[in-house]
């Protein structure tokens, strides 16, 4: 814990403990994210950033508003009530204040959502690569199992290596459960597949469980899991670069020609009207081609499965 978070669990402490039921999913998106930091913790450094982040975005929008006189800019016409005349003497200081607070909320209330949502995504991502080292892992320890081994030294030495990932990762925790808390092996796999962000190390998990329970041969469970997983993993990219495909004509469809539609589409218009203001062209061109081409990035980021 830095002093960061040390200062906002002195600021906001209390209120992020009265906060534990209310926040279940990221008490356990913490816990399977492996995340180091203790839920009320976390959750007064949320509070207090996103504080931070709105008063400073207030400041910067209203300040900006203010300067630029952005108010001044919005020119009626045709017919207009007399009381939008008379709110119109006022604009700037109303413009600067609606600035101000739009922004303190907007921006306050994105970066409380980012820090909702980060958990979840490193657990996710911790998934992610679970599934693709774990047949690699599992091999490991079945050559191990096959030397006669114990089964907790087995994870003690999965946990060792830096080859092996998250799937490592999740050894290192199995150990830690019988070094430190003096769990035996089978409440120890019990406890962690049960906070594992992996389904596919949730079942081998519980699966070992079974064979140690029942005095099963766990060198013939560790060579069934590796094939298995092995061969998932192949179909697994196979169906990726299938979508693949798909996204790829999709982004074609929405970012190329979609957009080199209305981009000609209102060229021509703005030729006819005599607009020397295309601002639905610069919209296209500046906010929704590369807006749109970010959130294909990250969706093909997001699919993308590792190994």
């Amino acid at each position: 814990m830095n002093g960061y978070e040390r200062l906002a669990f002195r600021l906001m402490g209390r209120y992020a403990e009265k906060k534990r039921d209310s926040y279940s999913a990221l008490r356990n998106d913490l816990v399977t994210a492996r995340m180091k930091v203790p839920f009320e913790v976390y959750l007064s450094t949320a509070y207090m950033s996103s504080v931070i982040a709105a008063i400073v975005a207030s400041i910067l929008l209203g300040l900006v508003t203010y300067l630029l006189n952005i108010p001044g800019m919005i020119k009626y016409q045709g017919a207009v009530p007399e009381f939008m005349l008379t709110i119109n003497e006022y604009s700037l200081i109303i413009g600067t204040i609606l600035a101000a607070v739009i922004s303190f909320a907007v921006i306050g209330g994105i970066t409380f959502l980012i820090f909702l949502v980060y958990p979840s995504v490193m657990a996710g991502n911790r998934s992610r690569n679970i599934d693709a080292t774990l047949p690699y892992a599992i091999n490991y320890i079945t050559a191990m199992s096959t030397a006669g081994i114990p089964p907790a030294e087995i994870f003690r030495q999965l946990g060792s290596s830096t080859m092996y990932g998250e799937s490592a990762v999740e050894a290192r925790f199995i150990t830690m459960e019988i070094d430190l808390f003096g769990r035996d092996l089978i409440d120890a796999l019990r406890l962690i597949s049960a906070t594992t962000p992996s389904m596919r190390m949730k079942e081998f998990l519980q699966g070992a469980m079974g064979c140690i329970s029942a005095g099963s041969s766990l060198t013939e469970y560790f060579r069934t899991k590796a094939e298995q997983y092995s061969l998932e993993n192949r179909q697994s990219q196979k169906l990726f670069l299938d979508t693949l495909g798909l996204i790829s004509e999709s982004y074609v469809t929405a970012m190329v020609a979609g957009p080199l539609f209305l981009i000609i589409l209102q060229s021509i218009m703005a030729i006819l009207s005599q607009s020397s203001q295309p601002i639905f062209l610069y919209l296209i061109i500046y906010l929704m081609i590369p807006f749109g081409s970010i959130m294909f990035v990250i969706l093909i980021s997001s699919m993308t499965p590792e190994g």
